[in-house]
């Protein structure tokens, strides 16, 4: 019986691993060549999968609501028409690379000898995801066969050791065992020792307790790693935009009429920003270990709010090498799609870069977080008329002028203050040199 192994796709830069939402299709149903197969979600985007074959389905590897890694098989198609069982396939995550549990940035967090295997002491499966966390937490392998699972065969789920992990420090889950080589690792220092660990909150009367959706628990997640990882700086900026202001009024009804779509600010602001990227490209980086990976592509991603107050990240592709007609297509199009929870996975892949718009809620600068594995991101504040002195060859006098605040969140670790600090200087300086006679 001729069979097709169906994994899971990459589906951005940093994503990898995504949670099975939903099976479209069950055991013995047939399935044509792009039909949808699964619903499934990451941190960035949920999106449905299509087939890479047409056939019967005949194995499910992954259940609704379990996690599965980039690359991890989790269906079996039958090409022959047969509807018959494969045999078993062994546990999804028993097939994965070792380098599941060398993940760079976890290893740099924990010692390598207490990283659980595939299987524990006990013969009970472990998934990546709980691995993972394992490292990360310092958990061995006796202390992890120790934890209650309440999944299926009693695995431990990520509920089952974040559970555990909350009430860890004043119960532990194993005595401590005799000396093993696990055990006679060097320790950590004592900085990397320490625990940090959310308050309990105890509702008053009243309280109305809301419980996270997932995408808001994976923004969480994601926004708390950003900080650990990185040490943000923020340098500030005010730019004069009266030319914009003033041009954007006199083309956006003719820019209407002949394109069918608004001509909005944030075109114009990415442009400048794609121009100051090509000033300065070593803004336009990742940090992987101790390597700085410098991009040739400038992708910049735009922070959309979705209608149910999250917020999903939109790359335009290649924005140095669009013009305003261009930008201003591929700005609107993003912003419909997030809006309808039409963006594709492609859509949200590969940025370089991160603009945030904290302006359109009427702030006038931020502190954005950023968006890894990128190295800096821009906020643009609400535009605002102010009175300014203006410099003119016959003196200066007192006028008003429309203003708005860039501020710019960059890694310490590899973008100093200088290169930070020019960088949203230069942004501002195309903002506020923008040619009035600019044709679109």
């Amino acid at each position: 019986m001729a069979q097709i192994e169906i994994r899971l796709p990459k589906m951005g830069e940093s994503v990898t691993e995504a949670t099975i939402t939903n099976w479209l299709k069950n055991i013995g149903d047939s399935v044509a060549m792009d039909e949808p197969l699964v619903e499934v979600a990451t941190d960035k985007v949920d999106n449905e999968l299509p087939s890479e074959a047409a056939g019967t389905l005949i194995q499910i590897l992954f259940e609704k609501d379990q996690v599965a890694q980039v690359g991890d098989v989790i269906a079996i198609l039958s090409t022959d028409g047969s509807a018959a069982p494969a045999p078993a396939a062994p546990a999804p995550a028993a097939v994965s690379t070792p380098t599941e549990t060398t993940n760079p940035v976890v290893a740099n967090n924990a010692p390598a000898a207490v990283a659980p295997l595939t299987k524990g002491t006990d013969g009970r499966f472990y998934s990546p995801l709980v691995r993972t966390i394992a490292l990360k937490e310092n958990i061995g392998a006796a202390e992890l066969a120790a934890i209650q699972g309440s999944g299926q065969d009693g695995r431990v789920t990520k509920k089952d050791i974040l559970a555990y992990l909350e009430t860890r420090g004043a119960a532990p889950a194993v005595a401590p065992a005799a000396a093993t080589p696990q055990a006679a690792a060097p320790k950590a220092p004592a900085s990397n020792g320490i625990q940090i660990k959310e308050p309990v909150v105890i509702p008053n009367s009243g309280d109305e307790i809301i419980e996270m959706d997932r995408m808001r628990k994976l923004i969480a997640e994601h926004m708390v790693m950003s900080v650990h990882v990185s040490p943000h700086v923020t340098s500030y900026v005010e730019a004069d935009v009266t030319t914009i202001v003033k041009w954007r009024e006199r083309m956006k009804n003719e820019f209407k009429k002949r394109e069918g779509e608004n001509l909005t600010f944030t075109p114009i602001f990415m442009e400048a920003v794609a121009k100051a990227i090509k000033d300065f490209p070593m803004i336009n980086v990742s940090v992987s270990g101790t390597n700085i990976i410098k991009r040739k592509d400038i992708n910049i991603g735009m922070a959309a709010a979705l209608p149910s107050g999250n917020l999903i990240v939109p790359v335009i592709k290649n924005a140095d090498r669009m013009n305003l007609v261009g930008l201003a297509k591929a700005v609107n199009e993003l912003a419909n799609n997030a809006r309808n929870n039409k963006l594709k996975p492609e859509d949200i892949q590969g940025g370089t870069y991160t603009v945030t718009n904290v302006g359109t809620f009427g702030n006038v600068m931020g502190t954005p977080i950023i968006n890894q594995p990128q190295v800096a991101i821009l906020a643009l504040g609400a535009i605002r008329k102010v009175p300014a002195v203006i410099e003119t060859p016959e003196g200066d006098f007192i006028g008003i002028r429309h203003k708005m605040f860039l501020s710019h969140s960059y890694d310490h670790r590899v973008v100093d203050g200088a290169l930070g600090g020019q960088f949203v200087r230069r942004v501002a300086d195309y903002l506020e040199g923008f040619d009035p006679e600019t044709t679109i």
